[in-house]
Formats: structure tokens, sequence, C-alpha cells
């Protein structure tokens, strides 16, 4: 895997950078954390060498003098609203959050339920959390939020909200997705805790799109790709080219909604700490970034990665064709096609050739390895079989499970598991290599090959079932399918 960013250089610059904003507010901040915190695959395959918990790391430097409050919405308790990567509720994932928060060291605070009119979903979250200890904090829907400033600034406003006590410097807002109220949780807390004569300060912490970058930088435009379902779009920060002279990028909805925070600002301070939403974030990544180049190439097989995504979600019927001709666009400001991703090419022409489901991926020193389906084995699996050979220079002719072991497998999938499909997917055959280890040497050195694939790229001609994605993740490889169902 190439790099391209410097991560430890990252924990360094952008600790410290959170603590001199601490020290602006008068020793308290509220940081409102935008994207994930840790599980961060988007970052990690834009900017390679950032790792998915680098986030995490970093504010675990600053875990003695920081405490977590986490966020969600009555109207996300109510829908039951689903974390599409992880597959749980929003209000399971507030649970699991605080566990992996305390795991790592951090207090978890309490949580917040925001837009609370006295829905009854709601009410029985908090009663759940209060059964094992949790403190709970409701705030309510204010009419004319965000623009009625002088309703939201006054005591029937933010200051109807409950006051979340807490005890340490540094705040971190987070919540399980967006829309979840965690800025209205900031400067709610903002005006109460200027009522109370403590003087805080607000601050965004949010990776993309990266200020420092320019607006037409493959990193920046990947971040539109990734949020076309939410129609987000980059632009130059008008407020801070107008107070400092110098173009910052920022995105659509922080730009249209800094009037309003101003005037928030001086509702609270008397004047506003900030002369541009871009002032209010506190990003250092784009200095990190140590091959420019390697982070561009990157970011455009990512784009790439999202349009073949958005084409699975619509023949799915999960989306329609605006988000597919949103980041087609997007395609051609970053002026390539699909040919770009190697492994498309290789994966399309093998099934040309073959009439049958094909795969292909891209290793480490540029070679294309390929593989189709039989049936014995899907596509997914035999080309992890043949990827791992070529790396442990073993003959491609060399079967390393033998047939024998694979047809007892599909007895039992077809016979006993009632499974229509016979042939082994990844895991299976992940399984059965490392069955045959303990007394093959070629089956051992090919599994010992696993981590180099890390980073490497897939193409697949069809799309794959939920197993092969969540191995193809667990390997660090980036996986693109063709929008086209099994046979």
């Amino acid at each position: 895997m190439k790099y391209g960013f410097d991560n430890e250089k990252y924990l360094r610059i952008q600790s410290e950078h959170i603590k001199e904003r601490i020290a602006q507010f008068g020793n308290k901040l509220y940081l409102e954390l935008g994207g994930k915190l840790f599980d961060d695959y988007h970052a990690s395959r834009v900017l390679p060498g950032f790792q998915p918990d680098s986030k995490l790391r970093m504010l675990s430097q600053l875990a003695d003098k920081a405490e977590i409050v986490i966020v969600i919405s009555a109207f996300d308790i109510e829908k039951n609203k689903i974390r599409n990567d992880l597959g749980i509720t929003y209000d399971e994932d507030v649970i699991r959050l605080r566990k992996e928060f305390q795991s790592r060291g951090f207090m978890v605070g309490s949580v917040v339920v925001t837009h609370y009119n006295g829905q009854s979903s709601a009410d029985a979250f908090r009663q759940k959390l209060a059964r094992i200890g949790i403190t709970t904090y409701v705030h309510y829907i204010i009419d004319g939020y965000p623009t009625n400033v002088d309703l939201i600034d006054s005591d029937e406003g933010f200051g109807k909200n409950d006051y979340v006590v807490t005890s340490r410097p540094l705040v971190i807002v987070t919540a399980p997705g967006p829309g979840s109220g965690k800025m209205a949780v900031c400067l709610s807390q903002l005006y109460n805790e200027h009522k109370r004569g403590i003087e805080a300060g607000y601050a965004k912490f949010e990776t993309f799109p990266v200020w420092s970058l320019p607006l037409k930088h493959p990193v920046n435009i990947a971040y539109e790709a990734a949020t076309a379902d939410l129609n987000d779009v980059n632009m130059i920060d008008p407020f801070h080219l107008e107070a400092y002279g110098k173009t910052a990028i920022n995105y659509n909805r922080d730009i249209e909604i800094f009037p309003v925070l101003n005037a928030l600002f001086e509702g609270i301070y008397g004047e506003s700490p900030y002369k541009s939403p871009t002032d209010m974030g506190v990003n250092m990544v784009g200095f990190c970034i140590s091959d420019d180049e390697a982070c561009c190439e990157a970011s455009r097989d990512e784009i790439i990665r999202r349009y073949f995504y958005a084409l699975n979600r619509m023949a799915c019927g999960d989306c329609n064709d605006n988000e597919v001709n949103k980041i087609a666009l997007l395609l051609k400001q970053a002026k390539i096609d699909l040919s770009y991703r190697r492994p498309v090419k290789a994966a399309r022409d093998r099934a040309e050739r073959s009439g049958v489901p094909c795969s292909a991926i891209e290793l480490a020193d540029g070679t294309i390895i390929t593989a189709e389906s039989s049936t014995l084995l899907g596509p997914s699996a035999a080309l992890i079989l043949n990827a791992i050979k070529h790396l442990a220079g073993i003959d491609h002719s060399v079967k390393l499970i033998p047939q024998e072991m694979i047809e007892p497998i599909q007895h039992t999938k077809i016979c006993h598991l009632r499974s229509i499909n016979p042939r082994l997917h990844t895991d299976e055959v992940l399984v059965a290599l490392s069955v045959l280890s303990t007394t093959n040497d070629d089956c051992l050195h090919a599994l010992e090959c696993l981590p180099q694939l890390y980073g490497c790229q897939v193409h697949s001609t069809v799309m794959l079932g939920e197993v092969d994605h969540k191995i193809f993740k667990k390997l660090g490889v980036g996986l693109t399918c063709d929008p086209v169902r099994k046979v």
C-alpha cells in the first residue's frame, strides 16, 4: 500500500490545536464532532496512512480533560432509524458507542435526547438508559429554529432545555449519525453556561471537506461523492475570503447557516468569536498529507467506488438516479472514467470471454489477478485463492483445497442449511484453508499472505452477498460491484 498521510504527525498537531482552542475560551470548549470518531474507513481510503481510529487515538491524548455527550434525536428513536453500515438502530448505537468510548478510557457523561415533544418511544428509551445507570437530558423542539434568533436566544428557547451537567474542560458532542442535533446541543449549552456565569466556547471537528486543499482537489471531490445522498456541495467560504483574503473550503450547509450562528453567538456573548464557518473548525488533516499524488490516486478510486455503490443501491431500490447522476458529474470534474480503476476492465473482459461472473484484484505492485465463478467456488472465493497463491509463489495449477473437501461442505450447505447457492463463499474458503494449513505448507504460506491484500482494489461483475462484503472489508480491500444480481 502506498502511503500518503503522516498519521503520527496528525496525532500530534491535531491534539495541540484542540488544546489551543480550549485555552482560547477560558478552559471550557464544546466540540461538535462531525463524521465518525472511529471506524472512519472513508478517511482511511482517501488518505492512505490515516488509521480508521485516528481521531479517537488523537483524542485519547486529551482523555483526562475530556468527557463525551452522546446526542440522539427523538425523531430517529420513533422511526427506528438504522445505521446502514452496522445494521443497528440509532438507539442501540448509543449504547454501543458508550461502551466503545468507556473501553478506551473516555468518560461518557450523559445522553441528550433532542427534538423532544413527549414521544412515548423517547420516554421508553430514557427509562431503559436510567435502568443501566445512564443520565439523560431532553432538549425540546424550538419553533422557528434556527432562524428565529430572538426566540432561540431566550428562556423560552435554549433556556427551556435541560442544562447538561459537565465537569471537564473539553466536552465532545457526538451522535450515531447526521441530523441528531449536535450543534443545537452545543449552542444550548453555551447559552445556559453563560446564564450561570460560565464562559464556554464552541468549535467543530469535521475531517471533510479539507478546508486547506483546493475546491476541486480529488480528496474534496471524494467527500462530495460520499455525501451525494445528502446533496452536500463543497464551496469556497465567502466569509473567510472577505475577512482574510484567503481561499478556504467548506460545504453549503455550514456556509448557509453561518449568518444565523453569528447572530446566535452575538446574542450569547455580545459579539461573535468567529469571522467565518472555517474559523469554527479545528481540522488539521490537510497539513499531514505527505504524498499528495498518493492521496489523489486513492481519492479518484474512491469516487468510482461511490459511483458503483450508488448504482448498487439504485438496483436494490434504495435510491433514485439523482445520487447516481451527481456522482457521474463528479467523475467528470475529477477528469476520470471507470477505466481509471483497473480491476473493472480486467473483470469485465474475463466475464465477456467466459460468460460467467468474474472478479479481479489489483495488487500493491500493480499486478492484476482475475478469477471466475465455477461449480465449486464463487468469483470472490476463487479470487482470494488466486491472489494469495500468486503472492506466496504457488503455481496457479496447484489446488489448495481438494475437491473431495469442498463437496461435503457443499452438501451441508444445500441439504442441511437449505442454501440455494452451493458455491463456497470467501469465509468458507478461508476456514477450509485454515484447517488444511496444519498439514499443508502451501495452505499455510498462502494464508500468511492475506495481510498483503490490505489496501488492494477488487471489482466483481455481479453484486456480492453480505458475507463477501464483510470479508473484503476485514481484509482492508476496496470493493466495487457491477449492479448485476447473481444468477
